[in-house]
């Protein structure tokens, strides 16, 4: 079996754009015919680039090349050019790449991945989501209104959710860490006192940051949290210096969970030698794919560390978070965008199975999906702007009113 084409497809996402401003999706084609889906979540380039880069590597390191073995295509990707260092623009092309080769290999073996990655160890999977505005709710607004947030908690939680994320700590920016000024401080105790009023008992809260702050802000901030007993205190500070993040590991008794900007197995081993972090937090379509994946998973195993896989892009990265979910016995929770319905179920013939608060791993081949293309073409990519976007300057609530996401 021999990999022939690629095709790369940006997919506008609709307001309110809901998994970021666009997904990056790559379709891979054997020839033999059998096709594979997959998806980047590289964000530091316009998206066109990065499709450019995807084609590069493809005919690099895939094109007339067996896609079972995907360790070798690793290897090659990874030392690219005298790199051989984590490198989150070439890790994402990869784990694109990578999860489509996973997804023909399925595919040709007539097995769902997770089969091939050890077998079905979890038969369904605890789910969480964001608290996202109404569409007649302005999103400035509802992002800094704790009472806002608490009514989109209950009724989440009616829906069957058992953990919300939220994060009201305000904007993040290149020039972050900082301290969290009294009107955060306050905000956040705000969300977390209302929150746990409105759902008790039923759900956990997951509080989330974006790295905004120092390692003795986030501190002040997670004592100010801690009796409303979070899940987690996600990224309190920058993700390049896990030695920083293991410093509010120590000081507060909220597990801390990060990954989601972290690329290959040695970041996330980095971040647990230095017991920066209890929950890893890998992005499929970045963290290197879904063998790679597997192994940060496996090297969380005697740290007793759970991963949640994170998810704000598509859903072709939600079909591999699910792959690796269900294989893992250290898995704690995954991120659904809401009820993965909307516009991340129209991209899919057959959209994803949540019921009553988790998803139901699929028993169809592969990932278990299918692009709708006709969807795809129907909504190109005709904007200039990143997928998320920080601040360029140092923050400053004066000028930069309420925080209304990236």
């Amino acid at each position: 079996m021999k990999l022939q084409t690629i095709e790369t497809h940006i997919v506008k996402t609709p307001p309110p754009g809901f998994g970021g401003r666009y997904f990056i999706f790559v379709v891979l084609q054997t020839a033999c015919g059998i096709r594979g889906y997959g998806e980047i979540y590289a964000a530091s380039f316009a998206p066109e680039t990065v499709s450019t880069m995807a084609a590069d590597v493809f005919g690099r390191y895939l094109e007339d090349q067996n896609p079972f073995e995907i360790e070798r295509f690793w290897r090659r990707a990874h030392g690219s050019g005298f790199s051989h260092r984590p490198d989150p623009s070439m890790q994402g092309v990869v784990s694109g790449l990578e999860m489509a080769c996973w997804d023909i290999v399925g595919k040709a073996l007539d097995r769902p991945v997770y089969d091939l990655l050890g077998g079905k160890v979890n038969e369904r999977l605890r789910t969480y989501t964001y608290l996202y505005p109404r569409a007649d709710q302005d999103a400035a607004s509802f992002y800094n209104d704790s009472s806002a947030s608490a009514e989109a908690a209950a009724g989440y939680v009616s829906d069957g959710f058992t953990a919300v994320k939220f994060d009201p700590a305000g904007p993040y920016s290149v020039f972050d860490g900082r301290q969290p000024d009294l009107d955060a401080l306050r905000r956040s105790e705000d969300f977390c006192r209302e929150i746990r009023a409105a759902v008790g008992d039923r759900a956990d809260l997951l509080f989330g940051t974006h790295g905004q702050f120092t390692p003795a802000g986030a501190i002040r901030l997670a004592k100010r949290l801690e009796a409303f007993d979070p899940l987690w205190f996600e990224e309190p500070t920058p993700p390049d210096m896990p030695e920083a993040m293991a410093k509010v590991a120590s000081a507060t008794a909220i597990p801390i969970a990060t990954g989601e900007r972290l690329c290959s197995k040695y970041e996330f081993s980095r971040v647990l030698q230095c017991g920066a972090a209890a929950i890893l937090q890998p992005n499929l379509g970045r963290a290197g794919g879904i063998l790679e994946g597997k192994k940060i998973a496996a090297i969380a195993e005697p740290y007793y560390a759970q991963i949640a896989p994170h998810l704000y892009c598509g859903p072709v990265v939600a079909a591999a978070n699910i792959q690796l979910a269900a294989s893992i016995p250290n898995f704690l929770i995954l991120e659904s965008i809401q009820k993965m319905d909307g516009f991340h179920a129209a991209l899919l013939i057959k959209p994803l199975c949540w019921e009553d608060g988790h998803i139901i791993p699929p028993t169809t081949p592969g990932l278990g999906i299918e692009l709708n293309m006709d969807v795809v073409a129907q909504n190109p990519w005709d904007g200039s702007r990143l997928h998320l976007e920080m601040a360029p300057h140092p923050f400053d609530p004066e000028r930069d009113g309420p925080f209304a996401g990236g």
